[in-house]
């Protein structure tokens, strides 16, 4: 079976390979597009064998070659803003050689700005742009991100244009656009404040000659216990073919105007399964064993606001160390040690000045966005030093990069109606096609 050939802009910590996969979607990644460091190394340490075929020159480049060209890209070590070429130098030579490893091996733009359509690949199936939602998210405006995808405002979440631009690009030399466009981002996106720029957005893909159908959706009806409502759309590539355009509409309207067909036919696959709380903490009751190693590095101080916070925030386990009645955790986001936060753990440490409960740790919030705990002891085995006694990968970076990356049993629901979309494509295709997506 020929592979599913993918694009990923905004490629975080890769969920939608993951997800593809998962649904039994082969697939070839041509492309990823990501400026954090930590989010583009993590990617390349959780899906690719440390032992991958690597360039000989890169291995055999000192610090000074190593700098000299990734000092031609534009990096970011905190996904916000790009880093200066003083910090790039700061960072030793084993870290500076896994970023230029991780770029090349994982075919990464780095910077979407400087994308050119001439340079994206060929005959691209899926395209995933899950772009910035800091300007549009609720915790992005309090912290004064109001921008939203405004045209030319220099926010990070007005990026979703330059995917526009790229596909333009693409269509005026003549290149064969992607089959599928899948968009991932926060409700907010349907707000009074940004409905207009997204219905400008589906009106360009409209006039790029793709049909886009929008859905309102829950991580928590996936299968995954994490209440994390988000906005998917998938967009078909339908130009020129009426026939194709009706077949795809009609598949849309299927879907009605929420989520419940999608989670239906998901359900009756055989990649669904159901995982509660219970399944996805990892408590350390054996002292100095790991688990409880990670469980004390995320138990705050006992503080009047620490106490504050584990009385207004859900209690996942209780002051007996039970499972208390709260079915889903609230939404991951980049930060546990706040308020409001995902939910709080009973701990007691036993040590003087510790609190007696702790947040979820690093391993936790990955697994709660669908990856394992294989992914996070790669991370771990894969951990340099860079300065000093920091780690590449320590706690808060992990907790950053869960919370800025899309549950994978979400993705899994949602690609799983490929299978029905590859259906109809299959019948307006050349008969000599091979694709196929197996059931």
């Amino acid at each position: 079976m020929e592979k599913f050939k993918i694009v990923e802009l905004f490629s975080g910590i890769g969920s939608q390979a993951r997800a593809l996969k998962n649904v039994g979607i082969k697939i070839d990644v041509q492309a990823t597009c990501e400026w954090d460091i930590h989010a583009f190394i993590a990617y390349d340490t959780i899906h690719h064998k440390h032992t991958k075929k690597v360039s000989k020159e890169i291995l055999n480049m000192d610090k000074e070659a190593l700098f000299n060209e990734l000092k031609e890209y534009t990096l970011s070590n905190n996904g916000k803003e790009a880093m200066t070429e003083a910090t790039l130098h700061s960072y030793n030579e084993e870290i500076l050689r896994r970023m230029l490893l991780a770029i090349k091996r994982t075919k990464n733009f780095v910077d979407i700005n400087k994308i050119k359509g001439k340079n994206m690949p060929n005959n691209t199936d899926l395209l995933t742009y899950s772009f910035p939602c800091q300007d549009l998210s609720n915790v992005g405006a309090f912290h004064g991100y109001n921008k939203g995808i405004d045209k030319e405002s220099g926010s990070r979440s007005s990026l979703l244009w330059q995917v526009g631009r790229i596909l333009l690009e693409m269509k005026d030399i003549g290149k064969k656009l992607p089959r599928y466009l899948v968009m991932e981002n926060v409700p907010t996106l349907l707000s009074n404040r940004h409905k207009d720029n997204f219905e400008e957005w589906i009106n360009e893909l409209k006039i790029l000659g793709y049909e886009s159908k929008y859905i309102l959706v829950n991580a928590k009806n996936y299968g995954i216990p994490q209440n994390r409502p988000r906005i998917l759309m998938m967009s078909v590539f339908v130009e020129g073919n009426e026939a194709l355009k009706t077949e795809v509409l009609n598949l849309f309207n299927r879907w009605g105007d929420d989520e419940s067909y999608i989670v239906e036919k998901y359900k009756e696959s055989k990649y669904f399964n159901e995982l509660e709380i219970c399944n996805l903490l990892r408590i350390g009751k054996k002292r100095n064993s790991k688990l409880w190693k990670e469980s004390l590095e995320c138990t705050p101080n006992d503080t009047p606001s620490r106490r504050k916070i584990w009385n207004e925030n859900p209690k996942i386990l209780d002051g007996n160390g039970n499972f208390t009645n709260e079915e889903y955790i609230r939404t991951i986001t980049t930060k546990q040690d706040r308020h409001p936060n995902s939910g709080n753990i009973y701990f007691n440490c036993g040590i003087n000045g510790k609190g007696s409960f702790r947040y979820l740790t690093p391993r936790e919030c990955l697994l709660f966005m669908g990856f394992t705990d294989k992914d996070y002891e790669k991370l771990q085995k894969y951990n340099p030093m860079q300065r000093g006694r920091t780690k590449l990968f320590p706690r808060d970076k992990i907790i950053r990069m869960a919370g800025n990356s899309i549950p994978v049993k979400m993705l899994e629901g949602f690609f799983y109606q490929l299978y029905d979309f590859e259906q109809i494509v299959r019948n307006f295709e050349n008969k000599d096609i091979t694709r196929q997506l197996p059931k």
